[in-house]
């Protein structure tokens, strides 16, 4: 089990690196997180919701993501509560409190999919949420030693150099376990380190005398580009315009899988940044409305700061604004939610698009394919083209007879509705852009449009993937003591 001294430790990358480096060294290996808190989430091949952090790792490990790699997910819907899913089906929102006085009777379902993976692998990697020493929330823990303690796993504990303190991060976060919880910490790893590593090891040997655990690992900072959880969030910090063409995110309250665009962040020649201010939105050439976790909420946002006005703006002179999921929802005229789903009532909406939703009690959650039929603008000529992608919304968004429709799926419903000029386009498929050569296309021919140049490039993302994940892999060889890592697996706790 990988646990960390605190949030944005590393530990989803580092659990993907090991779950690499143990499915080349034979073993068959799948990663587990028993309680995850996150936006960015994913839809399995049984229509199942579950972390993308989960399905990244199980990426890394050469399997097909499932359920039962991260039985609860829970998504905030404001500061003080969370949707709640648990076997991948939503359970109901529920306060904070509510969900902690309750969360001891999930432990069963936590276990009932460890158990099952246990049955199908050799090897499970666990990852910690946040810091196994946050001592109010020890009490029913089924997540960091509580999780360990159930899966009997022996703990690495993780820390992060590069904010400072990861000495007195490892000893206080041992020091505030119960003895037997530090009997079961067989190795510490820093994390994130930049410079000469000899600097270093005093404090390494140091810490390794006052704790009587080992240090077996120092993994240096290394750019690679991994979906784990910790590169998610500081994706959000990219505001500042680049060369080339200029992509804009807008950053939303409750913004959700905004990696549906990490694609534009890999391509030559294109400068995606997220916008968290409307001083910040200037002139861009494509403006990108993310996914929510609450679309009527943001959207009040947007017109209370003065966000809406300025995307209207924009698309009066034609600059291109795509949404997808939440971001779709908004750019239609009207949002109604007679059941309450997110806080009932109606709401005008950006008036971009001829359409209107009803949010329904039912969430869709599929993975689908589809072909263009038609398109206009960016779309033009896109006929026969397949696309694929995931659905997780819960709501039905109407063509009310104004809007170009371009996508047929495979069950025969209609995806990605544009304005007549196709100016204005909105989807509820994440991961459109994914698909094999459709982001490429309409970046070239927004470029040609802009008179800026570009290249007769293409991207393999599955090949950038592997690669990738097989760098990472290199980088926990280098990093760790494998052989140290392997007794401690053979003689568990």
């Amino acid at each position: 089990m990988i646990q960390g001294t605190m949030s944005n430790s590393g530990k989803s990358f580092l659990t993907a690196g090991l779950g690499r480096v143990f499915m080349q060294d034979g073993y068959r290996v799948a990663p587990f997180k028993s309680q995850n808190m996150a936006l960015n989430s994913y839809i399995t091949k049984d229509g199942l919701e579950i972390g993308r952090a989960q399905a990244m790792q199980a990426e890394a490990c050469g399997i097909e993501p499932a359920v039962d790699m991260n039985p609860i997910l829970l998504k905030p819907t404001s500061h003080v509560g969370s949707q709640v899913i648990v076997n991948g089906e939503v359970r109901g929102n529920m306060k904070a409190m509510d969900y902690y006085r309750d969360k001891k009777k999930l432990a069963a379902d936590v276990m009932k999919a460890y158990n099952r993976l246990d049955q199908e692998y050799d090897i499970i990697v666990i990852e910690g949420a946040g810091s196994p020493a946050e001592i109010n929330l020890r009490e029913n823990d089924i997540v960091n030693m509580g999780m360990a303690k159930m899966a009997k796993a022996p703990v690495l504990l993780v820390g992060d150099i590069d904010r400072g303190g990861v000495f007195a991060a490892l000893y206080g976060t041992v020091k505030l376990l119960e003895e037997d919880e530090q009997a079961m910490i067989k190795g510490l790893v820093v994390n994130k380190f930049r410079g000469d590593v000899e600097i270093l090891k005093p404090g390494l040997q140091m810490i390794e005398e006052r704790l009587h655990i080992p240090v077996l690992g120092v993994v240096p900072m290394e750019p690679l580009d991994i979906d784990d959880e910790d590169s998610l969030s500081d994706r959000l910090t990219r505001t500042q315009r680049g060369a080339g063409l200029d992509v804009a995110v807008i950053h939303l309250p409750h913004i959700s899988n905004f990696t549906d665009f990490s694609v534009f962040e890999r391509m030559d020649g294109v400068s995606l940044r997220y916008v968290q201010k409307p001083g910040m939105l200037g002139s861009p050439d494509l403006i990108l409305l993310p996914g929510t976790k609450n679309t009527m909420d943001d959207l009040q946002w947007m017109r209370e700061s003065g966000m809406e006005a300025l995307i209207l703006r924009q698309a009066e002179n034609k600059t291109p604004v795509i949404g997808i999921c939440g971001g779709f929802q908004m750019l239609g005229k009207a949002m109604e939610d007679p059941y309450g789903v997110e806080h009932g009532g109606s709401m005008r909406g950006m008036g971009l698009l001829d359409t209107r939703t009803v949010f329904s009690e039912a969430k869709t959650r599929t993975q689908i394919s589809g072909r263009m039929e038609r398109g206009a603008g960016l779309w033009t000529g896109w006929e026969g083209r397949e696309v694929s992608g995931y659905e997780i919304h819960m709501g039905v968004s109407e063509n009310l007879g104004g809007c170009l429709e371009l996508i047929r799926l495979s069950d025969g419903r209609t995806d990605a509705l544009s304005n007549e000029d196709g100016t204005v386009l909105g989807s509820y498929l994440h991961g459109l852009f994914d698909t094999a050569g459709f982001a490429e296309a309409m970046i070239r021919r927004l470029m040609k449009d802009k008179g800026m140049e570009y290249g007769e490039w293409s991207f393999d993302l599955e090949a950038h993937k592997e690669q990738e994940y097989d760098r990472l892999a290199d980088l926990v060889r280098r990093s760790f003591d494998m052989k140290k890592i392997y007794e401690i697996l053979e003689a568990g706790i």
